[in-house]
């Protein structure tokens, strides 16, 4: 099988899939029979080029990890637009990596529905139209037959729903509940040691940690976004961001966080989606204070987790990296082996 892959988007995140496309390309083949070949690159910065034969990979990858245009090489048409990109390139694989927008999920929102709608499978990590339009992408991917995979959106490259493709593909969840955002654990983690949140936050945004505009990320935005995704896809909701019940922790005082301690617990930002009672679906975001005990409650730093309450295995709780070049370049790698198995199955 291979595929011809288009990068919507040659930042951080896609250099970091392709770093492992060319790592892995042997194992690829060999072991799961896959091949591929990049066939166009689009990127507000990094320019644009498209050839019907094969681009250069490492050339692109050197050229734009120096700060370059990918222009420079070899290729059949420049300057095309993204959506131009996806129309005319003969990609049958849109690796859509451009920026997060949970207000309306554009452009990534047009890209990944111009491309399911001409039957190209699309792996992004982008959560803004996942968060936004779970529904709309998902039965233009069912009518059409593009397949539609979105593993980093979450936890970057920790698994979260290829683990129910797989292994837990039988279990039922009730419920998760989790950390999803870096950011504001490595604050509260910091703060726990006496600091106080504004000396913290000042230091995450020196160490690029936060953003300057730090909103998203301490105000709960961020993990509603990703609360949204959780209920949509296991709960079958239809439910965006700005539905969720959502707190985030400027109104925590190193008071509360050094008195949680005491008291044998930790307060942590958790992004929680369930059924009620009722069969209601209900998702949230808010400072939670945990017993120690809780698989949660030592989660530190800029580490992420998810607990999954199953059916099968009750408690199941996933930790690891939620964000980073490789680590998110790897959910892109995860998605596209998904796709094949799915192709072949």
């Amino acid at each position: 099988m291979r595929f011809d892959v288009a990068f919507i988007g040659f930042g951080t995140v896609g250099r970091g899939f392709a770093d492992l496309l060319l790592e892995k390309q042997k194992y690829l083949k060999e072991a799961l029979g896959i091949e591929w070949r990049v066939v166009a690159i689009s990127d507000i910065r990094a320019g644009s080029v498209t050839s019907s034969t094969g681009i250069d990979l490492r050339d692109a990858l050197r050229l734009a990890d120096a700060g370059k245009s990918v222009e420079g090489i070899e290729a059949e048409k420049r300057g095309l637009s993204a959506l131009e990109t996806i129309r005319e390139s003969g990609a049958n694989l849109i690796i859509e990596v451009t920026w997060t927008n949970i207000k309306d999920g554009e452009p990534g929102y047009t890209h990944i529905k111009n491309a399911l709608g001409m039957g190209k499978h699309v792996a992004t990590t982008n959560k803004g139209p996942i968060a936004l339009h779970y529904r709309e992408l998902m039965r233009i991917s069912s009518e059409v037959g593009g397949r539609l995979r979105f593993e980093g959106t979450v936890l970057s490259g920790t698994p979260v729903f290829n683990l129910f493709e797989g292994s837990l593909a039988a279990s039922d969840v009730s419920s998760i509940r989790g950390i999803v955002n870096g950011t504001t654990n490595l604050i509260l983690s910091e703060m726990e040691k006496g600091r106080t949140y504004a000396e913290v936050l000042k230091e995450a945004q020196r160490m690029g940690y936060a953003e300057a505009d730090p909103t998203m990320d301490v105000e709960g935005w961020d993990a509603a976004a990703k609360a949204a995704i959780l209920a949509n896809h296991f709960f079958g909701a239809d439910i965006r961001p700005d539905m969720v019940s959502r707190n985030g922790i400027t109104g925590i005082t190193l008071e509360e966080v050094t008195g949680a301690i005491k008291k044998g617990g930790r307060i942590k930002l958790l992004a929680r989606a369930w059924k009620d009672d009722s069969g209601e679906v209900r998702a949230e975001v808010s400072p939670t204070w945990l017993q120690e005990a809780d698989p949660l409650a030592n989660i530190g730093g800029v580490t992420n987790a998810l607990t999954f309450n199953t059916d099968t295995l009750g408690e199941i709780t996933i930790v690891g990296p939620g964000a980073g070049r490789r680590a998110t370049g790897y959910a892109l790698l995860a998605d596209l082996i998904s796709i094949a198995k799915s192709l072949l199955s």
